[in-house]
């Protein structure tokens, strides 16, 4: 679980994030949601240590990441596993060498039981026929896969997903959202994932957040968000003809 208390941050005297108090849940898909400008790439920055909060505290299952020493700091990044927005392969590594790099930053396990590992988790994405291929030979699709099994190649506790199906089609969209949440419950992983895809709002948002200029405007799950009476969410959301008539029919059903 991760905890984030009173956290503040401004860019040269200008407020980004305003008192923002989340809990991300052990074993789901939690997802920050708002519009462009809104805070929440500062906020997931904030959370991974990428930025450091003007006040406030980050809770790692109780640890707090704004207070940690160097070591400590090493330690808990190797706990943490990252997916993001371009993918951002080696492109002068093969995909099995790409999985490989944080094991071999961070392991101390053999080659043998190293590669083994990694072969494990391309399997894992349906990807261990393509190990000798190089980034720029494969799809974004599966580019992305890659870059899911090499943010799980360590097991992590922590998983972060920066904007997962930006540049993806909507049926490879859907493959990455059912992957990323079938790995969260398989491995029992704290995962948090910065979207504004309403597909993925809807398919796999167990836990939400919505962040409005800066604010924590509202929480909860996607069902509360059918019956939610927050207009600056409920104008985010249904911003589609398709999500507006998504929630009169829940309206509906709701009220048979």
């Amino acid at each position: 679980m991760i905890e984030i208390k009173s956290v503040y941050k401004s860019f040269e005297g200008k407020p980004v994030l305003q008192d923002i108090n989340a809990i991300f849940e052990n074993g789901k898909t939690n997802l920050i949601i708002g519009q462009s400008g809104s805070g929440k790439t500062v906020l997931m920055k904030c959370i991974v240590g990428l930025l450091t909060p003007d006040s406030g505290e980050l809770l790692y299952d109780s640890r707090d990441f704004l207070t940690l020493d160097k070591n400590e700091k090493k330690k808990l990044r190797s706990e943490i596993g990252m997916i993001f927005q371009s993918a951002a392969l080696f492109d002068s590594m093969s995909v099995l060498d790409n999985v490989m790099f944080p094991l071999n930053m961070f392991s101390t396990d053999t080659l043998r039981d190293r590669t083994k590992r990694a072969m494990l988790y391309l399997d894992r994405v349906n990807l261990s026929e393509a190990k000798d291929k190089y980034p720029g030979e494969i799809s974004g699709g599966m580019q992305k896969r890659v870059a899911i099994a090499r943010a799980i190649a360590l097991e992590p506790q922590y998983l972060f997903c920066d904007e997962p199906n930006s540049g993806l089609d909507p049926k490879t969209s859907l493959v990455i959202d059912n992957l990323i949440h079938d790995i969260t419950h398989e491995y029992n992983m704290t995962t948090i994932i910065n979207t504004h895809d309403m597909n993925s709002v809807m398919g796999i948002g167990e836990k939400i957040i919505y962040i409005y200029q800066g604010h924590k405007e509202w929480g909860g799950t996607k069902e509360d968000i059918f019956t939610s009476s927050n207009q600056r969410l409920n104008d985010f959301i249904f911003a589609s003809d398709l999500f507006r008539k998504v929630k009169e029919v829940q309206v509906q059903n709701l009220e048979g």
